[in-house]
């Protein structure tokens, strides 16, 4: 008897090295899944990215902006999306699997990531998703005014994000291409004392009306270095279903919002291009 096609074992996958604009990069197989990878630039990881499954999402993070892309619009209702922060294309993925017809924009500055993912994990062709190999605040500042349902900021460089994605001024850019009932959400990494990340929310709430933070416990507590995602709209924001959802993740996060939230920054001040930092590297031991 022949052996049929489908019994035959797949060859194991090979990890990916290559040099990129921000150190090296590697593609990594995730050996529980057929055509999963997780890119990681000098040990840090970045991105997972499942080829046959892109709505799921692996990361702790990005769950947590899965979230609020679902909140932004229904699945299937298309949106005009913007990602500053490509990685491995991750988010913009998942917009397209759950919301077909959407016309998104990523904005990744290191263009040859950008080759590496694009050859190494390809885009669907169907998929309306252009990528801008600039700058995340000059590629913002392409965007039409009043454009964007939805803008994600997930920019790191050696681990930190750049001081000039943290101001003021920085958020009249994203308020200008948001439409008006638009949504911001920013991935924020910090530890004890959390002063970056008091700052950002001071920041953010000196130029949106509605403000909320998924982070875990520890990391709110200032136990440990941690991720933290800073929503923010002018609209009403869902707080009930966001609440609800972060609590039935794997790796449950609290929502704070109102008093509570701005009770947290401790009297940070606002961030502008004057006073703006990059964020905290993270220790030694977060990916060790």
């Amino acid at each position: 008897m022949g052996r049929s096609r489908n019994t035959r074992r797949r060859p194991a996958a090979a990890v990916v090295e290559e040099p990129v604009d921000g150190g090296t990069a590697r593609l990594v197989p995730d050996p529980d899944r057929g055509r999963a990878w997780t890119l990681l630039i000098d040990g840090a990881p970045q991105s997972h990215v499942d080829l046959d499954d892109p709505a799921h999402l692996s990361f702790e993070y990005q769950r947590r902006l899965g979230h609020v892309i679902d909140l932004v619009a229904p699945p299937g209702r298309p949106v005009h999306a913007v990602h500053l922060g490509g990685g491995a294309f991750t988010l913009a993925r998942y917009v397209a699997a759950t919301r077909p017809r959407s016309t998104q924009q990523v904005v990744e500055r290191d263009a040859r990531l950008v080759d590496l993912v694009r050859r190494e994990l390809p885009l669907d062709p169907n998929a309306r998703v252009r990528v801008r190999a600039v700058d995340a605040r000059a590629g913002l500042a392409k965007v039409p005014d009043g454009w964007a349902d939805l803008v994600v900021a997930d920019v790191f460089g050696g681990a930190r994000t750049p001081a000039h994605l943290t101001s003021t001024e920085f958020l009249d850019e994203v308020r200008r291409a948001l439409k008006p009932s638009g949504v911001y959400a920013a991935n924020l990494a910090d530890g004890p004392p959390l002063a970056h990340l008091r700052g950002q929310i001071a920041t953010a709430a000196a130029r949106f009306g509605e403000l909320a933070l998924i982070a875990d416990a520890a990391v709110l507590r200032g136990k440990r270095f941690g991720n933290a995602i800073l929503v923010a709209a002018d609209a009403p924001l869902p707080l009930a279903d966001l609440t609800r959802r972060a609590a039935s993740d794997p790796h449950p996060g609290r929502v704070e919002h109102g008093r509570q939230l701005t009770d947290f920054t401790g009297g940070a001040l606002p961030v502008t291009d004057e006073t703006a930092v990059a964020s905290p590297a993270p220790p030694p031991s977060v990916f060790g």
